[in-house]
């Protein structure tokens, strides 16, 4: 749809997509939201809308009508699209806008009818999409599913790469395999003695010693990052961190604030998680490379872009923009708007009123967000806080049509040591088209049938048939009495 040349750098845009309408209509439409700074059309199945493996039938398979694009810009034109200002905002919005009525049309004329329901899901940049649709297109869709939603996106990225310069001063090697690479500020081995320390600390907090911290909220005050994990006295080896190593972690987990003081993101919750391979990627890779951060924030989110076009195809470049990166200088280049860029950064890619939704609560809609508390790039305080927003300007009734579901251990989307499989889909299904509100949503650590390798982080010492319910924020799941390794066995409570 929408092909253009652009007259700023000579390409041409369109946004691609595929649809997918299979003969068993079951009435229903799913818009599958993409990740990353998209660019590839993926296949529209649907199940990288649901943000979990723990299903045994995607959505095209239960029925569903199901579209995926690629949001206007093709993967040989990513991140540089970002420097075309129409290309900008269809990535940031206006690409669902777009096809979302073809999408419905098309329905009609191959079915006779419309869509009976909509629904729109995915994960981290997908999930962001999902929230962008409840409040800029609430008429066109029932039921929205996040999962690991960048909701502040921009925002989070300035931050993730704030830290790269703190990692530098603790990394023994910046190069691994000829590619930027600060994982050893942290390696696995220390991030494996932090999980531990935590699980000694928080594990029991829920009545059950199990290698989970279901109550995250109390773990904040029970665990002591300079008290309970020890301080080498020597060189390190994986038993200690240094001093300094303390003091870095210290501050990468609190609030990035702005010099003048002003909140910049949220903070992260310290969880067992750390140790999961997708910490570190996000923490010491993606942060560097040209596949992320330098890039989004340089190309994408900034006004006006950067000029240095050799960050997109060389990582060292990038790197260097990253580890030079001064917040205080570069952050309100995400706000900032000029005669070309007419909508910041922030503006095209954050859900406008994202804490009111009025527009979809009046006409039945509802919300679904998962998040992962050990989500290394988008923090779960900051869902936490847009959905106690959210709420209190709901007069403390959101739940009524929106739900934010932790999931214990859970890193970026997925993975970590927790149980990550699960359907929220049906769960979301259930709610809009049959009034059941979901009250939990069962997880499992394996996926269907205990096959085993699902989620490659489980621990191997874990029970073949774990299951935990996910319980709405901010329930906690508490065992009661029974099997430890059921979830009919928890309680949701406080």
């Amino acid at each position: 749809m929408n092909r253009r040349t652009s007259s700023l750098d000579g390409q041409s845009y369109a946004i691609g997509f595929e649809m997918r309408l299979p003969r068993d209509w079951s009435g229903r439409f799913l818009y599958q939201g993409n990740g990353g700074t998209d660019g590839v059309v993926a296949t529209a199945d649907g199940g990288s809308a649901l943000g979990s493996g723990g299903i045994l039938r995607n959505a095209l398979q239960q029925g569903f009508a199901v579209i995926s694009s690629d949001a206007g810009h093709t993967s040989a034109q990513n991140p540089l699209f970002g420097r075309d200002p129409q290309a900008r905002l269809d990535y940031g919005y206006m690409a669902v806008g777009s096809l979302t009525p073809m999408a419905k049309t098309l329905i009609k004329v191959a079915y006779g009818k419309g869509p009976d329901r909509s629904y729109i899901g995915g994960t981290s940049n997908g999930g962001r999409h999902a929230l962008v649709a409840a409040s800029r297109y609430a008429t066109d869709y029932d039921g929205i599913l996040a999962n690991a939603p960048g909701i502040y996106l921009p925002r989070a990225s300035v931050a993730n790469m704030s830290h790269v310069k703190r990692w530098a001063t603790v990394a023994t090697t910046q190069v691994v395999n000829g590619q930027p690479d600060y994982e050893s500020a942290l390696p696995k081995p220390e991030r494996q003695l932090i999980a531990k320390a935590i699980l000694a600390r928080c594990d029991a907090l829920d009545g059950s010693v199990d290698g989970l911290v279901q109550d995250a909220q109390a773990c904040r005050t029970a665990f002591d990052l300079a008290r309970d994990v020890p301080t080498c006295s020597g060189n390190r080896d994986g038993t200690c961190l240094s001093a300094a190593q303390k003091d870095i972690l210290a501050a990468v987990f609190a609030p990035v604030r702005l010099a003048n003081g002003e909140l910049f993101y949220p903070g992260f919750p310290f969880d067992p998680g750390i140790e999961q391979p997708g910490w570190a990627e996000w923490k010491f890779r993606s942060s560097v490379r040209t596949a992320r951060n330098p890039v989004s924030v340089g190309y994408i989110f900034s006004t006006p872009p950067s000029s240095d076009l050799s960050m997109a195809t060389d990582s060292f470049r990038a790197a260097a923009y990253a580890l030079n990166f001064d917040i205080d200088r570069e952050a309100p280049k995400i706000f900032a708007t000029n005669n070309l860029y007419t909508e910041s950064g922030i503006a095209l890619m954050s859900p406008p009123n994202a804490t009111q939704l009025d527009g979809l609560r009046q006409r039945g809609g509802k919300i679904i967000v998962v998040h992962g508390t050990s989500d290394p790039i988008f923090s779960i305080d900051d869902t936490a806080a847009w959905f106690k927003a959210l709420d209190a300007y709901h007069a403390g009734k959101a739940n009524g049509f929106a739900r934010f579901f932790p999931v214990p251990g859970m890193g970026h989307s997925r993975g970590g040591p927790a149980t990550d499989q699960f359907d929220a889909l049906t769960a979301l299904v259930d709610w809009v088209e049959f009034g059941r509100a979901p009250d939990r949503i069962e997880a499992t650590s394996r996926g269907p049938g205990n096959l085993g390798g699902a989620n490659p982080d489980v621990p191997s010492h874990w029970p073949g048939h774990r299951s935990r319910p996910l319980c709405p924020y901010p329930l906690v799941a508490r065992y009661q009495s029974g099997d430890k390794e059921q979830a009919a066995n928890y309680a949701c409570t406080r």
